[in-house]
């Protein structure tokens, strides 16, 4: 029997329709997690190879004893997705079949109490996905500008209450330092109407939500990533990505869009003289989501997205 790794693997059967799998191809998992969809993919090779790479060792650590059996048909990497150009450089890889991101946060990392990603327990302010980064979630609540906090809850986490949260955060960190998620869920607290704090969402989920993005830079580092992705990928191979909420999903539908762009001349012109041809072909024009069996069995899934696009011929 399976070990339960304690992560259920996020539209999973349609992300592997989505990677149309060629049993000797080559695939990546940019965002590794405790490697369900990995295993998965690597269960449906038969001489192909995996790559998968995560920034929390912590994960890599998990999917090797998880990958073990698959022996050197993986390749597990620790390093952050932005730099997947040098990744595969360096492993001499030159294209692979198809690629597979999903942004979320692991429930692994949620539910480790220390790793401070969490507003249900108690913690030391860290939320870095890569422990060895060395921004961390308590020098953004006690160093950070009113202004920048108030940005990054009203961008980040679309808190409309982000300018009453962000002088709350300054005014309780001129006492002394905001040193636990229990204090800044206490803070967030105090800054909320009574009306807020009554409604079903827990007040603090969109203020950690955007603490966590500011903190792992996990918006610049998409539209990059997304780019490199697309020149690593064969003709004809898949790219498939995993959104949790909307900043993230208008980055990925605009950029894939972006590529999948043509000429760009006026309309006026007779003939093109950009030379631009498009790199991506669009596989889904709406977003995939989840359907009622799997929202009933992992409600963690209910604002997932997921988008496909597949490279062109060059």
């Amino acid at each position: 029997m399976e070990k339960d790794y304690g992560h259920k693997p996020v539209l999973l059967e349609e992300c592997l329709t989505a990677l149309d799998i060629k049993p000797e191809g080559t695939y990546l998992d940019g965002t590794l997690g405790r490697a369900g969809h990995s295993l998965e993919i690597l269960r449906r090779l038969k001489g192909g190879r995996l790559i998968g790479i995560d920034r929390d060792m912590t994960a890599i650590e998990a999917a090797r004893e998880r990958l073990a059996a698959f022996g050197d048909r993986v390749t597990l990497v620790h390093g952050n997705f932005c730099d997947l150009g040098e990744i595969l450089a360096d492993l001499g890889v030159d294209k692979v079949d198809g690629m597979l991101f999903d942004l979320g946060v692991s429930s692994p990392q949620l539910d480790e109490a220390q790793r401070g990603f969490s507003y249900m327990h108690d913690a030391p302010l860290d939320m870095r996905m890569d422990t060895s980064a060395a921004l961390d979630a308590r020098q953004v609540v006690n160093t950070w500008s009113g202004e920048e906090l108030r940005r990054i809850l009203w961008e980040y986490g679309e808190e409309r209450y982000a300018p009453q949260i962000a002088r709350a955060i300054v005014r309780r960190r001129e006492e002394k330092p905001i040193e636990t998620t229990g204090e800044l869920v206490e803070v967030i607290r105090s800054a909320m109407p009574a009306s807020a704090l009554r409604e079903k969402q827990h007040p603090a989920k969109r203020s950690f939500q955007a603490i966590r993005i500011a903190v792992n830079g996990e918006l610049e580092a998409l539209a990059p990533m997304l780019r490199a992705a697309t020149e690593g990928l064969r003709p004809g191979g898949r790219l498939a990505v995993i959104t949790f909420h909307s900043l993230e999903d208008r980055i990925v539908k605009q950029t894939m869009r972006e590529l999948a762009t043509g000429c760009i001349c006026p309309p006026e012109f007779p003939v093109c003289v950009c030379g631009r041809k498009p790199k991506l072909t669009l596989v889904t024009r709406k977003p995939i989501v989840s359907g009622p069996a799997e929202l009933e069995e992992n409600p963690r899934a209910r604002s997932a997205k997921l988008r496909v696009a597949e490279r062109t011929e060059f």
